[in-house]
Order: C-alpha cells, then sequence, then structure tokens
C-alpha cells in the first residue's frame, strides 16, 4: 500500500511539470487506430442513443456521431452497455458537482485529453464548477483552497488511481457527507472513467472542434 506522503505528492503535483503538448502529440497527432464508423454505415437508433446520452448531459442533440460513439458502434452491443451504465451514473445519487471533480481527476490523472476536454464543458455546464475550481483539480488534492469534502473526494480518486483503493482516514471523511448509496456509486464511477480514459487514449480519438483537450479550463 503507498505511503501517505506519495499519495500527497502525487495529488498535488504542478501542472507546470507536465509537458500537456507531447501528451496530445503522442494521443492525438497520430490516426486513430480503429476507424470510425461513416454517416452512411449509422443507423437511426445508434443516432437517437447518442442524443439520449447527450440530453442526460444538457448537451443539444446532434445528427453527427462524435468519433467515439461513431468508432464504438462496431461492438454494439458492448457500447450500449457501456452507455447505460454512463446514463445510471449521470442519474445517480451523487450531486452533478461531485460527480464532476470525481470525473475530472481521473481524467487529468490518466492524462487523457478527450475526457479532461468533454467533462471540463460539463462540469460548468451541469456541476457548476468554476474556471479556477477546474484548474485547481489539475492540481488535485494537495491545493491549499479545497474544503474538506471536496480535498477528501480528490484524495479517494488519487488513492484508487494509485493503490486501487480509498485509504481508511479518507473514507471516514467521506462517510460524513456521502450516504452509503453514494460511496459505492463513487467507486463505479471513478472506474468507469478510467476504462474510458483506457478507450480515449489507446484508440486515439480525435478531439472535437470545442474541445481544447488537457489545455481546457
Amino acid at each position: 500500500m503507498l505511503d501517505s506522503a506519495t499519495l500527497q505528492k502525487m495529488g498535488s503535483r504542478e501542472e507546470s511539470v507536465l509537458d500537456l503538448n507531447a501528451r496530445h502529440a503522442r494521443i492525438v497527432g497520430h490516426p486513430p487506430r480503429i476507424q470510425p464508423l461513416k454517416s452512411s454505415e449509422l443507423s437511426a437508433d445508434a443516432v437517437e442513443a447518442n442524443n439520449n446520452l447527450r440530453k442526460a448531459v444538457s448537451i443539444p442533440a446532434t445528427d453527427k456521431l462524435p468519433d467515439f460513439t461513431a468508432t464504438m458502434l462496431r461492438h454494439p452491443a458492448l457500447y450500449q452497455s457501456h452507455m447505460l451504465l454512463s446514463l445510471d451514473l449521470f442519474r445517480g445519487a451523487l450531486l452533478p458537482r461531485d460527480r464532476e471533480i470525481a470525473i475530472l481527476r481521473v481524467g487529468w490523472l490518466c492524462q487523457s485529453p478527450h475526457e479532461w476536454g468533454e467533462h471540463v464543458k460539463i462540469g460548468k455546464n451541469v456541476g457548476g464548477l468554476t474556471t479556477e475550481e477546474v484548474a485547481r483539480i489539475a492540481l488535485g488534492s494537495g491545493a491549499a483552497e479545497w474544503n474538506t469534502h471536496d480535498r477528501a473526494l480528490l484524495q479517494a480518486v488519487e488513492e484508487l488511481h494509485a493503490d486501487a483503493m480509498i485509504a481508511e482516514t479518507t473514507w471516514t471523511v467521506l462517510s460524513q457527507s456521502l450516504n452509503e448509496k453514494q460511496l459505492i456509486e463513487l467507486l463505479v464511477l471513478v472506474g468507469q472513467y478510467q476504462g474510458f480514459a483506457y478507450l480515449h487514449n489507446s484508440l486515439r480519438i480525435r478531439l472535437g472542434e470545442d474541445n481544447k483537450g488537457l489545455f481546457a479550463r
């Protein structure tokens, strides 16, 4: 098990030490490893399924599927299951602000340009996060301005990422503000978005025109 000093150092890692340009070049500077389906290959059901997900996160409907969806629809049954879990999480027990803080911290720790950029927009629109809070999420739990709950939430994500479990002290603090249903949901949420980061990064999913990747704030 990692010691608290290691986890704290990880949580307070300065953004300036990260070469964001190099990370972008590594992931989105090369062609996708699996090409998304073309518009002519997409069914009406696929477009409708995507718009149901967009509606859940307060994003306008569109006839054009994002590259991630159009790629995942090469395995439609798996994509549908993955999407249903995401919808359940967006309609779940966690407050939208807590959910987006956790997702953004996962996206940053995984250095996932697509995930981070998309959820900066969602975190602001749905979770009410400010630009300053988004910047602090990149710094992690070590930033001085967090309240007790937010710091513990970020620590939980950092501990899961580094050690595959939440430490006892962090769990105790979170248990004071989250109920049992929310605590279970948090674990599933972090695992789901760690998995999304694997997909976005390894498939080299393109960034949309309004997605600034790891530079988004």
